[in-house]
């Protein structure tokens, strides 16, 4: 798990999120949405042997196709993150320190899993 700043874009993160991960787990589809749709992070994810599951954008001049059943379940991750939210002390960002942060995310992380 790494934080990003707020005002960088999301693809390169994700690559390197790929390669952390790895080849550790090949055949596991990784689920991403457009903003991960780049040539070089599919091109990564397949490398490391992970089905890339990504919609192409709309003004794409050759879109792939791509499993719409499991992009569907990507909801899951989404549903995740909105709870979390609930979370103020995560949604407002009150901590300066981001080992601080990340601590708590995973605090919030182990309750919503409890509960």
């Amino acid at each position: 798990m790494h934080l990003s700043s707020g005002e960088c874009h999301d693809a390169p993160d994700g690559r390197l999120s790929i390669e952390t991960i790895g080849e550790d787990f090949p055949g596991v589809p990784i689920l991403m949405d457009r903003a991960y749709e780049g040539d070089e992070t599919r091109k990564l994810a397949a490398s490391n042997g992970h089905e890339p599951i990504v919609p192409p954008k709309k003004n794409r001049k050759e879109p792939w196709e791509y499993d719409k059943g499991k992009y569907r379940r990507r909801n899951v991750v989404e549903r995740c993150f909105r709870r979390l939210k609930e979370f103020r002390r995560i949604c407002t960002r009150y901590d300066k320190l981001d080992f601080v942060f990340l601590a708590f995310a995973q605090f919030a992380f182990v309750a919503i899993w409890l509960n």
